[in-house]
């Protein structure tokens, strides 16, 4: 972290802002430029509310030399992080597809869809028993009767379970899922971040509907701050000026994020563009740049739906999707994970 001072700056003001800075375990060191003076940072300047700093009388600029999140940046962790779910592997080279319906509706059209997306070759099963929806008036989900379906589901098929969890009151539900997901609106949801810290659960993050890459990161730091590193982070799209698909798929995001972070990364192409007919031709988009799994929405009758039937693929749809991406990720050295 660089601090850049004003001209009008006293001495005695500076000495009093380092003494301040190297009571925060960094090391504050001041470079008298010709033109300007500034205030040099070393060691973990995460504490360091930069607002506060820049806030001072004698303080022009504060900028960061790198980025605030450590646990979640490669630059201190090189290798990949693989994370193991009941024997798949998410982050180590194969691809999980996660693939159910939005909302767990009955027994009945959860099992026969958690055993149609299991023999196209799904390797965990997605369901929905808490639900945020926009309007106060849609399904809001089974809750805990939804969680007791997809254990059931689960019982049959052997997948894996993964399920969003909305309130820290309904944690204990949680108790036997795989996956505990955090939905989009919740990503900033710092209490809920900071519980799911202390569980020894993955954690599938989805990038806010408006939220920056390094927002979602510092979201995931969050959770692995509190000692929980199972992180995934899960890019599903995000809001911008363009109506005609539900959000924009933001794919640049998956190279970006491997770059900056070692953990695994998720697209979820059904809610970045709200449509079935998109969900193919982004899934393999999303394969080729090199994404870790996918996450499917599939529902034996999207018509008639409970949730987000438009971007739903029929059990046929999903099977002959499955079998371009299982071609395109095998091409790619990257095949899919066996269920």
């Amino acid at each position: 972290m660089i601090i850049i001072l004003r001209d009008s700056a006293k001495d005695e003001q500076v000495d009093e802002l380092i003494d301040r800075l190297n009571k925060l375990d960094v090391k504050a060191n001041l470079v008298e430029g010709v033109h300007q003076r500034i205030i040099t940072l070393i060691g973990d300047t995460t504490k360091i509310d930069m607002d506060s700093v820049q806030a001072m009388e004698i303080v022009e600029q504060v900028k960061r030399v790198q980025e605030p999140y450590k646990k979640a940046n490669r630059r201190f962790h090189p290798d990949d992080t693989v994370i193991d779910v009941k024997g798949r592997k998410l982050g180590g080279g194969t691809l999980n597809i996660i693939a159910g319906p939005c909302s767990v509706e009955t027994e009945e059209q959860l099992i026969t869809t958690a055993v149609a997306v299991k023999e196209a070759g799904a390797t965990m099963l997605r369901g929905g028993a808490f639900k945020p929806r926009t309007s106060p008036y849609a399904f809001q989900g089974l809750g805990a009767e939804g969680i007791r379906l997809l254990i059931e589901a689960r019982k049959i098929t052997g997948l894996p379970i993964v399920t969003e969890i909305m309130d820290l009151k309904d944690i204990d539900l949680f108790a036997d899922v795989d996956v505990i997901q955090v939905g989009a609106r919740n990503m900033q949801n710092f209490t809920l971040l900071k519980e799911l810290g202390h569980c020894d659960k993955p954690i599938l993050l989805k990038r806010g509907l408006s939220s920056t890459l390094q927002e979602l990161l510092m979201s995931a730091e969050y959770i692995m701050a509190g000692g929980n590193e199972k992180v995934i982070l899960c890019e599903r799209g995000i809001r911008t000026f363009e109506p005609k698909t539900r959000n924009t798929l933001d794919l640049s995001a998956v190279p970006l994020l491997k770059y900056h972070s070692h953990l695994p990364v998720v697209i979820d192409p059904s809610h970045a563009t709200g449509i079935a007919a998109l969900v193919e031709p982004m899934s393999l988009a999303a394969v080729a740049s090199g994404c870790d799994a996918l996450e499917i929405e599939v529902h034996r009758d999207p018509k008639n739906a409970w949730s987000d039937g438009a971007q739903s693929l029929t059990p046929e749809a999903f099977s002959k999707t499955m079998e371009k991406i299982k071609a395109l990720a095998e091409f790619c050295g990257r095949p899919v994970d066996k269920n």
